[in-house]
């Protein structure tokens, strides 16, 4: 057998580079192996795609089994296919597109029925799907529609029609004039109710831009409530230990309440004895405080003691050997 180094580096380098660019295909095609897929690929007709796309998620019983691989249209109706792993579609399986999110985030749920197993190749038909409402683009519409509407002209066609009716029974004459002073509400209100609608379009439209955020803080909530939850063990036990703590000083205070009073009344007269030396305390304090600061410098040196003699001799430096003589311990200020 050749070593290494003996070999082809042509050859060499060929098979390395193909097994290479095999890695990396396989590695972006993850999801369609058979053995890491993302599961098996089913499809489901749709009269309306209600806002759905790719990428949202495939949900049974409200557990995520899968996720919407791509939406076409097909004739009449939309072509929705998903996959699913780890969960069992039967042949008479339906499915439905509903609403995530207040902001309009889709899903598609499924709800697994049948005696038999559902083909991969035969979709979920349109009898047995549902759409919701959009309740954004309704909200639109509606703005649109209402800022079309000829007021004055809608309030005039009242006034002829009740007009018209005037020599019909008075039942109906009142129901016509009742109609022709809700026209002329409306006509009044025309400019209130136009900036009403397009207030609500740019509300749904700022929640739209948004969607993203405000889902990463509902998500962000989901996981502040999971961790409390998982903490709720932690937290019970730190509450019932402080709880027995309680009973424990409790108990110790009762069983020794007579031992504890004695010792407490001496420590109120000890207290007491001592706030009325408050001065002179503060007295002694103060002139223990040098005393103490030159007996540190005088031993903090070693195991030794640091002496100062002062006044043994004259400035000449003869001793000075008469008892009575005035000493100056403070060089360079006298004799």
């Amino acid at each position: 057998m050749k070593a290494f180094s003996e070999r082809n580096p042509i050859a060499v380098a060929v098979v390395g580079l193909t097994a290479l660019v095999a890695v990396v295909v396989a590695g972006l095609n993850a999801d369609h192996l058979p053995l890491v897929g993302s599961g098996d690929t089913y499809a489901a007709n749709f009269r309306d795609a209600g806002g759905l796309k790719s990428g949202d998620d495939v949900r049974v019983a409200g557990v995520k089994v899968g996720e919407v691989e791509d939406i076409d249209l097909v004739r009449r109706h939309v072509r929705v296919e998903f996959t699913v792993k780890d969960a069992w579609l039967g042949d008479r399986s339906t499915a439905a597109i509903r609403i995530k999110t207040l902001l309009g985030e889709e899903y598609v749920a499924l709800d697994p029925q049948g005696s038999h197993a559902l083909a991969e190749a035969t979709p979920i038909p349109v009898a047995r799907t549902t759409t919701p409402l959009d309740v954004s683009a309704a909200l639109s519409g509606l703005a649109r529609t209402t800022g079309g509407i000829d007021t004055a002209q809608l309030a005039r066609g009242f006034d002829t029609l009740s007009s018209a009716f005037q020599n019909t029974p008075r039942s109906v004459h009142t129901a016509l004039t009742g109609l022709s002073r809700l026209s002329k509400t409306i006509a009044s209100r025309d400019e209130q109710l136009r900036r009403l609608a397009a207030n609500a379009s740019e509300v749904t439209g700022s929640l739209a831009r948004s969607d993203r955020n405000i889902a990463a803080l509902i998500g962000d909530g989901s996981l502040l409530l999971q961790e409390l939850r998982q903490r709720s063990q932690a937290i019970s036990g730190l509450l019932t230990g402080t709880r027995d703590l309680a009973r424990q000083l409790s108990g110790f205070v009762r069983d020794n309440q007579a031992a504890l009073a004695p010792a407490l009344a001496q420590l109120s007269k000890v207290t007491t004895i001592l706030t009325g030396n408050k001065r002179n305390l503060d007295a002694a304090l103060r002139a223990i405080g040098p005393y103490y600061s030159m007996l540190t410098d005088a031993t903090g040196s070693g195991r030794w003691v640091d002496v100062y003699l002062c006044g043994l001799f004259t400035k000449s430096g003869a001793p000075i050997l008469d008892a009575n003589a005035k000493r100056n311990c403070r060089p360079g200020t006298g004799s």
